[in-house]
Parts: structure tokens; C-alpha cells; sequence
């Protein structure tokens, strides 16, 4: 596998296509603070951070559902930076997902944060993916 990130947003995003209340991926230190984000900014409504028969890392989410609409809390998730062609923002050129009602989740030299922290610190970094 050459882009683990978007294997596991790719993951995501098929179970939510597929209304499955609970996904599972393996995991790893980048994939855990993606996760923690989704779920401080409300994406997800739970997470379990485990590992399998193997010993190897793996994270099972719990989807975010309105019962009322039927609909999910994530709309799209898109995947930014790739191996092939790494995207980068400055403070100044920070990305704005849906004029502020998504976000964008960058890795920068304070850790994976949120496009509206990153700006907070003032620091930028490479742009993993959008979520709204």
C-alpha cells in the first residue's frame, strides 16, 4: 500500500456510503490524531484505539448518524496531499473548506491539527485532507 492515509479515509468513506454504524482500519500514529480530530470536531461518535490477533495496531470507529434525516455527520471526505504530489499551505494561503463549515487537517511542525488551530499557532504545513 503506498498512501495508508487514504486508504483509511477511503475506508471511511465507503462505510458511510454503505449506512455501516461501525468501521474498521488498521492503525498508526498518524490515523490515531485524524481520528481524535474527527471526533473533537463531531464527525464520529466514538473510536477505540486496539490491536488484532497479530499484535498490529487497529482503530474502530463509530459513525456519527442523525436519526431523524437518516444522514451522516460526514459528507465527503477528500484527500489532499498524496504521495505523488504533496500539498503545502502557508498561514496566509490556509485553506477554507465550505467558506468554514468543513475543515481541512494538516501535519505540521506542531503535530496534525485543524486548519482554524493551525492559523490560532500560526504555523503551516502539508494539507492531509477536507472533511465537511
Amino acid at each position: 500500500m503506498t498512501d495508508p492515509i487514504a486508504d483509511f479515509l477511503t475506508r471511511i468513506r465507503n462505510a458511510v456510503k454503505a449506512n455501516h454504524k461501525v468501521v474498521e482500519a488498521p492503525g498508526s500514529k498518524i490515523k490515531q490524531e485524524i481520528t481524535k480530530i474527527l471526533y473533537e470536531q463531531g464527525y464520529i461518535l466514538a473510536y477505540k484505539f486496539d490491536t488484532n490477533e497479530q499484535g498490529h495496531p487497529t482503530i474502530k470507529i463509530a459513525l456519527k448518524w442523525d436519526a431523524a434525516t437518516k444522514s451522516n455527520a460526514i459528507k465527503n471526505l477528500h484527500r489532499v496531499s498524496r504521495p505523488g504530489l504533496r500539498q503545502y499551505a502557508s498561514v496566509e494561503k490556509m485553506p477554507r473548506v465550505m467558506n468554514g463549515l468543513g475543515i481541512a487537517i494538516l501535519s505540521t511542525s506542531k503535530g496534525i491539527m485543524t486548519d482554524a488551530k493551525a492559523r490560532k499557532e500560526n504555523v503551516g504545513g502539508e494539507v492531509l485532507c477536507y472533511i465537511y
